[in-house]
């Protein structure tokens, strides 16, 4: 069971297994982009591709939805990002339980957002945990957990690739040890949990007067979704990669100007307590291109506030 990106390398693995996957459950097909048109998850287009058969119930709720999982007699059901609650019926269903491959270390950051949050936070270290699923929010017992380290480059989607081949990976070593009885399931510490929220569109916009690191975090945090952006001249500047400069405080947040070459950045804009030198952005209505293509078709930009 899963849906996006995340959980495609699991699904690979367990193809690539000698375990037979019997049946695939994802999210239903949702219309996306100017066009409206349908959009396949990335699991069903696999799935599809190794003639596995798929199931995308709106909800496993109901009895017919149970009445069919049960006609697969699965001995094990593996979650990855599957975008639903499974319910009490469903978790007592197979004999070995329902295992989910989540991105954190769990306790910490337990719900929808662990990887953005872990960089919003300034982690180092964030991780994979094989779980087993209870009826609460991430709380079941750990089987397994492997580290992963969060490099100064690092965006969510960069993260979220490595996260997932190694939770691939970590999935093939612990479902044997599993299956024999040799791991003990080892319950979380709740009072070590910590929580991420689900990310709105709105925590995409940038305000100037926080910390230039914090700003930093952010673009590197939002930039799957919803991606961070300023306005400028009454339309939304997406900010799609950026660097922080220490310059002190200048008093002028949000205020636009050249920086000293040679340097990581040719343009930045003045923050609380430094400057976030800019990269890469992309102005409402057209194409992501490097701010110095930007700032030469846009000249009057240099010097101007942003909001």
């Amino acid at each position: 069971m899963g849906t996006p990106d995340f959980a495609v390398p699991s699904l690979e693995t367990l193809i690539r297994s000698t375990y037979q996957v019997v049946a695939v459950y994802t999210q239903p097909d949702r219309q996306a982009g100017r066009g409206r048109a349908v959009t396949l998850s990335p699991i069903k287009q696999l799935a599809l591709s190794q003639r596995l058969e798929v199931v995308q119930p709106d909800s496993l709720k109901a009895s017919s939805a149970i009445d069919r999982l049960n006609s697969f007699t699965p001995d094990l059901i593996v979650v990855a990002a599957f975008g639903q609650i499974l319910p009490p019926e469903v978790l007592a269903l197979p004999k070995f339980g329902c295992l989910n491959v989540h991105p954190s270390l769990l306790p910490r950051y337990r719900g929808a957002s662990p990887v953005a949050t872990a960089i919003l936070q300034g982690d180092e270290v964030i991780g994979v945990t094989i779980m087993l699923l209870d009826a609460g929010m991430d709380t079941g017992p750990i089987l397994s957990q492997k580290e992963v380290p969060i490099s100064a480059e690092d965006t969510t989607g960069s993260l979220t690739v490595k996260l997932a081949q190694t939770g691939a990976q970590l999935l093939m070593e612990t479902l044997p040890l599993w299956i024999d009885g040799s791991i003990k399931p080892r319950p979380q510490d709740d009072r070590q949990a910590s929580y991420s929220k689900v990310i709105a569109k709105s925590d995409g916009e940038m305000d100037w007067r926080r910390s230039t690191v914090e700003l930093w975090r952010r673009v590197r945090a939002f930039d799957l979704w919803p991606g961070c952006y300023t306005l400028w001249q009454g339309k939304r500047l997406k900010i799609g990669e950026a660097v922080p400069l220490d310059r002190g405080k200048t008093g002028e947040p949000g205020k636009v100007v050249r920086l000293p070459q040679p340097g990581p950045a040719a343009v930045g804009i003045e923050t609380a307590d430094g400057v976030l030198g800019l990269i890469r952005v992309q102005l409402e209505g057209k194409r992501e291109m490097s701010v110095e293509e930007f700032v030469r078709g846009h000249r009057e930009f240099i010097g101007s506030h942003l909001l």
